[in-house]
């Protein structure tokens, strides 16, 4: 791919998480300042919470952005706090409300992608897993924006507007296979499971050999909706035949960190 290639990919990509945040800017402007501490279904969060956690991952976005030195005195100062990061983040926001929050998550996930597009493809940012490009950091501020979201849109009973950006999040779903399972010590499948998934707009994507015995097909949305641990896989349609692809979409994982289980069966169907 050539560098021009490289930076209209660049900017797609950084269009999609632009898209993915104006709709939930959208959602957000329909909370009353109640609504802001009312709890969700992940961990206890509020949703205050929510988008404290996406504002400071935002932060430390721009952070490494302009200079991967003061993203790392960052991550040091957050690991000598030994706080929990939702505790850390309320001290770092201090004393504002949840329609101040608001408006600070948009003025700087907006900056975040003006510097993203502003990028060079080949720019290698540091982040407290892998370093990453800015395409792929891109599309992992949209996969983070688009799962917290849920939490919010579940909370509130409101139905969600899907459209085919959705393919960045399950691409990501797909590559991380073997993530799945390294990140809880197990040893990787030989055989990686076909995926086949019905997009929003009716296309059809698909993954691996479709010969294989292992199958995951259905809708995109919660093929997602799995891999990024927001519905338990129980409580979807999606058909899942196999050994190797039952025992990943048990444990599926398309997000950094520590090991994580997805949500109970039926606790958010």
């Amino acid at each position: 791919m050539s560098r021009t290639d490289e930076q209209a990919a660049l900017l797609t990509q950084v269009g999609d998480l632009r898209a993915e945040g104006d709709a939930l800017y959208e959602l957000l402007q329909t909370l009353s300042e109640e609504d802001w501490s009312q709890a969700t279904t992940f961990k206890d969060w509020t949703i205050y919470d929510e988008i404290a956690h996406l504002h400071f991952s935002d932060h430390m976005g721009v952070t490494t952005l302009a200079s991967g030195a003061d993203f790392k005195a960052l991550m040091r100062d957050i690991q000598t706090s030994r706080l929990p990061m939702v505790v850390y983040t309320r001290r770092w926001l201090g004393d504002i409300d949840g329609p101040q929050l608001q408006q600070r998550w948009r003025s700087l996930f907006l900056d975040m992608c003006d510097r993203l597009g502003a990028a060079s493809p080949g720019q290698r940012l540091t982040w407290a897993g892998p370093g990453m490009r800015p395409r792929m950091f891109a599309t992992a501020r949209q996969m983070e924006t688009w799962a917290h979201a849920w939490e919010i849109y579940d909370r509130l009973g409101v139905p969600r507007v899907h459209s085919d950006r959705l393919f960045n999040i399950a691409t990501i779903g797909v590559r991380t296979f073997g993530w799945s399972f390294t990140n809880r010590k197990l040893e990787v499948p030989t055989e990686v499971p076909y995926v086949r998934l019905t997009a929003p707009s009716g296309a059809i994507w698909e993954w691996n050999d479709p010969g294989s015995e292992n199958r995951i097909q259905g809708d995109a949305v919660a093929f997602c909706q799995v891999v990024t641990q927001v519905r338990n896989v129980a409580d979807t349609d999606l058909s899942v035949s196999g050994e190797t692809a039952e025992r990943w979409m048990a444990i599926a994982q398309c997000f950094a960190g520590p090991p994580e289980d997805p949500p109970a069966p039926g606790s958010r169907a």
